[in-house]
């Protein structure tokens, strides 16, 4: 029964998974799940093991070790049938440019086992997901901008209905038009169709996603929804007020509730008189909520407005990504301090013999 929950629940499972090419280590130990109707940005420098995953989970390339279930299904052992719950679009799509768009779906559908009524229910469907019915079935794909291919891509993808989606690097290169137009039409498809996002472009990810993965050195090193990887990575609480009175009123408040707050900032005062304050604090949201409270029960200050600023995902990722690295180079540390202490009595060992 728990393991029927299990498969209910996620549509990717990927357990241990392990990859070398050569000596190069492009997967160790990768651990990670995806529920159905998440859409996961899968994040991460360039060679941590990102599109080498992509490739395990569509059937294109096999794991050395380990464990990937898509749809309940094992990759291992159905490797087959594990590509009808697919839908993949790779970073560089490659796309028979003297084809129609229309055509080249309609071939593409055939070759996924589609046909007769049903080949035309699909393509008729994604043609309009897409938004490429009125403007572009009829056109020769090599006629097309790059933001029209990349949602031909993404309409061959989706054909035949999978559970899942794979997109590598579906906004590269699209002006920031084309690329709403393909972040609304993943809003579209949210909590019935599974996504795996990666992508670069991290605002695009923080918009689009409900959860990250960010990997380096083929592991995940961070992960959770953006306010849990805020809260993970927040060393300090940052927060603004606009107020009235001098900064040595606005100061002395803010230090009576919370002697590590700091105001770090001033703006020139508005029309009204009011200024921008800028605090940081190690005490959390509760102190800054409680300086809060202070301010706006001393009439002098004139308090208006409050914000709590938070850390992007672009901070976030190069956060996590520092840490990984620097708690590889200690443990790498550690290894040599170990081994210079075990020298001198390997080589008594060897002076005794």
């Amino acid at each position: 029964m728990s393991e029927e929950r299990k498969i209910s629940k996620n549509v990717i499972e990927v357990t241990d998974l392990s990859k070398s090419y050569g000596r190069i280590k492009a997967l160790s130990g990768l651990t990670f799940s995806v529920a159905k109707g998440e859409i996961v940005g899968f994040l991460g420098p360039n060679g941590a093991g990102k599109s080498t995953t992509m490739r395990i989970l569509c059937g294109m390339t096999c794991a050395d070790s380990g464990e990937a279930q898509v749809c309940g299904v094992d990759l291992a052992e159905e490797e087959g049938e594990v590509r009808k719950h697919i839908g993949y679009l790779p970073e560089n799509n490659p796309l028979p440019e003297d084809l129609r768009v229309s055509e080249y779906l309609r071939f593409r559908g055939r070759l996924k086992g589609l046909s007769g009524g049903r080949l035309r229910e699909r393509l008729e469907a994604t043609l309009n997901l897409c938004d490429l019915r009125r403007s572009a079935s009829e056109r020769l794909i090599g006629n097309l901008s790059k933001g029209y291919r990349q949602r031909v891509g993404i309409a061959e993808a989706l054909l035949d209905e999978p559970k899942l989606l794979i997109l590598d690097e579906p906004t590269i290169g699209l002006d920031p038009r084309q690329a709403g137009i393909v972040r609304r039409l993943l809003e579209r498809l949210r909590g019935v169709t599974s996504f795996l996002l990666s992508s670069h472009v991290l605002s695009e990810v923080e918009a689009s996603c409900d959860r990250m993965l960010i990997l380096n050195r083929g592991r995940i090193v961070a992960e959770g929804t953006l306010q849990e990887l805020q809260a993970e990575y927040l060393d300090n609480t940052v927060f603004e007020v606009v107020a009235g009175g001098s900064r040595s009123v606005i100061e002395k408040v803010a230090k009576e509730i919370d002697p590590l707050c700091d105001l770090t900032d001033e703006s020139p005062p508005d029309s009204t008189g009011r200024k921008r304050f800028s605090f940081c604090t190690p005490q959390g949201e509760s102190s800054a909520e409680s300086i809060l409270r202070a301010l706006v029960s001393q009439s002098t200050t004139q308090t208006r407005e409050f914000t709590m600023a938070r850390p992007d995902l672009e901070t976030i990722f190069l956060k996590a990504t520092k840490r990984s690295w620097e708690q590889t180079d200690s443990s790498r540390e550690n290894l040599r301090e170990v081994s210079a202490t075990l020298q001198p009595d390997e080589e008594e060992e060897q002076g005794v013999k």
